[in-house]
């Protein structure tokens, strides 16, 4: 007599209510193996993917695509086996089993890697996965590339500046009828649970923060040289390069350790002053803007911050990011410069009390020892809540991570 094993929503953070199911990989009858992804949930912060909890057979799905579930509850269950069951056909004249896995080994081999909810998406639109170019890890196809798709689809069907718009109002029913005439359509689809947390957090930050921005500009000549000089020699002992971000990082350390009310944050009627630095650093993802945290940034090399960057960008361009890895954090930096951003306010990252925003790299004119000079110029903003810090503290702040990138020896130095 075989087990019955549940499976269960993970516990939840404290600050994540609920989640979605958004696609389960397996249905009821279907054998997996322990531990292989059984079915993927969403929070407002990111996508789940919940393990099998043993090998064998799914005897029932409670909580089907769509549903809304809290932390423990339980989504479906699965009965225990370690020998996988042949599946039943309704066909008495099945194939030969050898040629059926030599079949078998052959589609495997050849389809793409799609995920649960690109999958579904396929399934909805009537699609192939022959016609979509996978943008994930491994050619593995996403949500988004379906999305991409369809919306290019969308373009070709769209009038060109020659075809006239018909003005008479179209809708689903007769679409279909019109050959070789242009029609004008809105798409309508429901906000993701991660989109509409970022507007509700981003609405939340200026209603109830007292938001000021400062701003200073930085040349960044002293980085660019030290990076040109030795970045060859850095990937080569480090095995990942050397971008501007682990400068920011480690000079936004130094500033905070003498500006702990920046490193603080507000609970309530207190002030909570943190003695370790978890640095935010804004990612963009298929999904939207995520904030994925460096934990004690202070304790890192330059290495070990481009390293752990460059694993959380991919956990971010994959979906694959935890929990932990996004919840926290006591100052963030965004950089709106790889976008082409030259100045901007950056909205603070609740319950955080100050953000710094890098912008695009420009050469300016600029004076020094009275003789005018082109140099690679940045802006830099801190936008910062005046209930805690006060502006005095902000400006001297900002300017402190200035003289570190203008100066980076003193990094090294800690002086």
């Amino acid at each position: 007599m075989s087990n019955s094993h549940d499976i269960k929503v993970p516990v939840l953070p404290e600050s994540v209510s609920d989640a979605v199911v958004i696609s389960w990989y397996k249905q009821v009858g279907e054998y997996i193996e322990r531990d292989e992804p059984i079915v993927d949930i969403e929070t407002d912060k990111v996508v789940l993917e919940i393990p099998s909890p043993v090998s064998g057979v799914i005897s029932e799905i409670i909580e089907p695509d769509g549903s809304t579930v809290v932390a423990l509850q339980i989504l479906g269950t699965i009965n225990e086996s370690s020998e996988k069951q042949p599946t039943q056909t309704l066909n008495s004249e099945e194939p030969a089993l050898e040629d059926k896995n030599q079949t078998e080994t052959t589609k495997t081999q050849n389809a793409p890697v799609i995920s649960p909810a690109a999958q579904k998406m396929i399934i909805e639109n009537n699609l192939s996965s022959d016609q979509i170019s996978g943008s994930g890890k491994d050619g593995r196809i996403l949500k988004e590339d379906i999305l991409k798709f369809l919306e290019s689809k969308t373009e070709e069907r769209s009038p060109t500046p020659s075809q006239p718009v018909s003005s008479t109002t179209t809708n689903d029913n007769n679409i279909s009828d019109i050959e070789d005439s242009s029609y004008r359509e809105d798409k309508r689809v429901p906000m993701t649970r991660l989109r509409a947390r970022i507007a509700q957090r981003l609405l939340d930050a200026q209603q109830n923060a007292a938001i000021l921005t400062t701003f200073n500009e930085v040349n960044m000549k002293p980085v660019m040289d030290l990076r040109k000089q030795y970045k060859d020699l850095f990937e080569k002992t480090h095995e990942v390069k050397l971008g501007f971000m682990s400068f920011f990082v480690k000079a936004t350390v130094e500033a905070l350790k003498q500006f702990p009310a920046v490193n603080a944050s507000i609970d309530g009627n207190d002030i909570v002053y943190h003695n370790y630095f978890d640095i935010g650093v804004a990612v963009s993802s298929p999904r939207g803007l995520v904030v994925p945290v460096l934990r004690n940034s202070e304790t890192l090399s330059m290495a070990g911050i481009e390293q752990s960057i460059k694993e959380l960008a991919i956990k971010a361009r994959d979906n694959q990011l935890s929990l932990d890895e996004i919840t926290g954090g006591s100052f963030s930096i965004t950089n709106g410069g790889v976008f082409g951003s030259l100045l901007s306010t950056p909205i603070l990252n609740p319950p955080q009390s100050a953000i710094l925003g890098m912008h695009k790299i420009q050469e300016r004119p600029v004076v020094e020892n009275g003789e005018i000079v082109i140099r690679p110029i940045m802006y830099l903003a801190l936008s910062y809540d005046h209930r805690i810090i006060d502006g005095r503290e902000a400006v001297q702040f900002l300017v402190t991570i200035k003289d570190y990138i203008e100066d980076p020896n003193r990094l090294l130095l800690e002086v």
